[in-house]
């Protein structure tokens, strides 16, 4: 009696693919966990709230359009994307003072964030608006939990920095940021 081979390489692969989902989550490879942890950065979608102090014509919210601008008076057209707030600021504060204002004095808050996205096995997929603090875990929930052939303990995460994409397994404690895109994958077994 001989070994049928492609058998026994079948049943090593099913057993090595059992074997490979039950492996717990795996920690965000190095070089993507720094880009995970970079400052916050507007983008498309997101919301601000610029204060200039004694100018109540020039305080308002601006949305950051398609362009990655804002349209203020006295400024005009002003790219914020990929910028942080303080580095709108900044910005503002120069532009104002080329002219307009002797010493302008502006805050930018962030008023609204940018949706972040969920796909694959929860219950209802989609965009949903971003919370402040909110994890994978969180977010799965918004979702209305997982679907019943889910991976339950880590999420693939997309999130773009600039103009590079990253992606990364994370655990579901995982902080999400806005714009982020988490995929629930489907188990086998």
């Amino acid at each position: 009696m001989g070994f049928d081979m492609p058998r026994v390489c079948l049943a090593f692969l099913a057993f090595a693919l059992a074997l490979a989902g039950c492996a717990g989550p795996r920690a965000v490879p190095p070089p993507l966990a720094a880009a995970f942890d970079e400052p916050y950065v507007l983008a498309t979608g997101d919301r601000l709230r610029i204060n200039v102090f004694g100018q109540p014509n020039l305080s308002n919210s601006y949305t950051v359009e398609a362009d990655g601008r804002i349209a203020m008076p006295l400024v005009g057209r002003y790219e914020v994307v990929n910028k942080t707030p303080d580095q709108v600021r900044t910005g503002l504060e120069a532009k104002l003072k080329t002219g307009f204002l002797r010493d302008p004095n502006v805050s930018v808050e962030i008023e609204g964030y940018r949706p972040f996205y969920i796909l694959g096995e929860v219950n209802n997929a989609g965009q949903y608006p971003y919370v402040v603090g909110m994890t994978a875990q969180n977010a799965v929930a918004i979702a209305s939990g997982f679907s019943p052939r889910a991976v339950k303990d880590r999420v693939e995460l997309t999130r773009r920095h600039g103009d590079r994409v990253y992606k990364a397994e994370v655990p579901l404690t995982y902080p999400v940021r806005p714009g982020d895109t988490i995929t629930v994958n489907e188990r086998w077994f």
